[in-house]
């Protein structure tokens, strides 16, 4: 009789861990989104599209590209998600796309317009939008509660150390440069309460557009020009037409040719708020290293 037993309790066991047996079914797990939506899931989604670059990086870092089904455009790291189908821009994606793709969950920004269409067609969908370094933080918590991913702060706190460490690599001198960084050729600058002001202010660095214009404020090119900074930080995008902006021959950084230039790839590693803050935070180290003047804010 033991072993007749052994064998019913092994298949009741088994039956109850799939959920078959009322009252013991598998735990849901229930989250709030930026949003302030709450969304449960009955198990870790499969087949996963996201329409924020940012979002498809963090689920790779946390071990999980395999889920990933399709991206919006811009999404291009890691390389392996460029195989994928991709459903349009972000804000606005191609709904039939992403329906056909039969998704159990959409990570999209809190600006898609997408959201509400997508939710009345049965999707799941949770809009999180990281802006800062805590937000990072707490967008990867989240995902990684999501998909049952335990070890998300792990890798958070190993991203945190990565930052400390480059800003720990500056030499003395770099630090209090006064730096003017550019988005992109709006001119759109990253201001203090940006995740990239942040982690200049983490380098010893000194931004020049405070946190009351907000984290990314449209500039006029003149208010650089009163500013004055020590060292410019633009993408390739935004170079070619700097020196045509009014008075910004004029600008110190220009004429002692305190200016780093990043490639495309290297932009879109600063201007996204995810796991390769880290590699961001190096290149900005690495600028600062190489172009911050000897005294800075000193006048010629």
């Amino acid at each position: 009789m033991s072993a007749l037993w052994r064998r019913w309790w092994l298949g009741a066991l088994c039956v109850a861990l799939l959920g078959g047996m009322p009252g013991l079914a598998l735990a849901q797990t229930r989250i709030t989104d930026d949003l302030g939506a709450t969304v449960v899931f009955d198990r870790p989604p499969q087949r996963i599209v996201s329409l924020l670059p940012s979002l498809a990086e963090i689920v790779c870092e946390l071990g999980q590209c395999q889920r990933l089904v399709g991206v919006d455009r811009y999404t291009n790291w890691p390389a392996s998600v460029q195989a994928l189908p991709q459903v349009g821009g972000g804000l606005d994606p191609n709904i039939e796309r992403v329906v056909a793709l039969r998704p159990d969950l959409v990570l999209m920004s809190v600006s898609s317009r997408a959201g509400d269409r997508l939710r009345a067609l049965g999707l799941k969908v949770v809009a999180l939008e990281p802006k800062t370094h805590a937000d990072v933080q707490r967008v990867m918590l989240t995902v990684g509660q999501v998909l049952g991913v335990p070890d998300a702060q792990k890798i958070w706190r190993a991203i945190d150390a990565a930052v400390m460490a480059a800003a720990q690599s500056l030499p003395p001198a770099a630090r209090g440069t006064r730096v003017y960084f550019e988005v992109n050729p709006g001119p759109y600058a990253a201001g203090e309460s940006s995740f990239i002001g942040e982690t200049l202010q983490r380098l010893g660095a000194r931004n020049i557009v405070p946190a009351a214009l907000g984290p990314f404020p449209k500039l006029n090119p003149e208010y650089v020009v009163r500013a004055d900074p020590d060292l410019i930080m633009v993408g390739q995008r935004s170079v070619d037409g700097l020196l045509q902006r009014p008075g910004w021959q004029a600008l110190r950084a220009l004429r002692q040719q305190r200016l780093c230039v990043f490639t495309a790839d290297e932009s879109d590693t600063l201007v996204r708020p995810g796991p390769r803050m880290a590699e961001g935070a190096r290149l900005m180290a690495r600028c600062l290293a190489d172009k911050a003047p000897a005294r800075p804010g000193a006048r010629p």
